[in-house]
């Protein structure tokens, strides 16, 4: 007799509303979609009420390839209050927007363009735009990203 493999089930990463039907994989996860974008990025909305606007990308919603841009798209939300004596109060948060409607975007050109990917001569994956040939993956921008990141943990750990 063979012995039953200890197999953990595969836990469900996030929760779909029952109106969104995705292709799945064979262990029941959804397929994600590749995008062109990444947290940091810049970008230009190229398609919407927001058409024309210019924004760094904060968070990436991968199961239904959706972007937050800081400062663009802002929807109200009307909050309760919490506690007997605290006011209830109206905040402003950044809605999601497809990643279809964003463009990347060089702030020395000014200009928006497609992404283009190329392998340099030590082997590394970058991406690049097409119209200007600016190389959007570097060192730098990633060392940048990952300060951003600590600061805002050191924040949130100190409130």
């Amino acid at each position: 007799m063979q012995a039953k493999s200890a197999e953990k089930p595969c836990l469900i990463v996030m929760k779909l509303k029952r109106w969104e039907r995705k292709e799945c994989k064979p262990n029941s996860l959804p397929v994600l979609q590749k995008m062109h974008v990444k947290v940091g990025d810049t970008v230009k909305v190229i398609s919407g009420h927001e058409k024309g606007k210019i924004g760094e990308i904060t968070k990436v919603l991968k199961h239904n390839s959706t972007v937050v841009v800081k400062e663009i798209n802002l929807k109200t939300k009307h909050m309760k209050s919490r506690e007997e004596g605290e006011p209830g109060q109206i905040i402003k948060i950044e809605a999601p927007i497809h990643s279809s409607n964003v463009m990347l975007y060089s702030k020395e050109q000014n200009v928006a363009s497609r992404v283009g990917h190329k392998i340099l001569e030590n082997g590394k994956r970058v991406r690049y735009l097409i119209k200007t040939g600016e190389i959007i993956d570097n060192e730098e921008n990633w060392k940048k990203l990952k300060e951003g990141n600590k600061k805002t943990e050191e924040v949130a750990a100190a409130s």
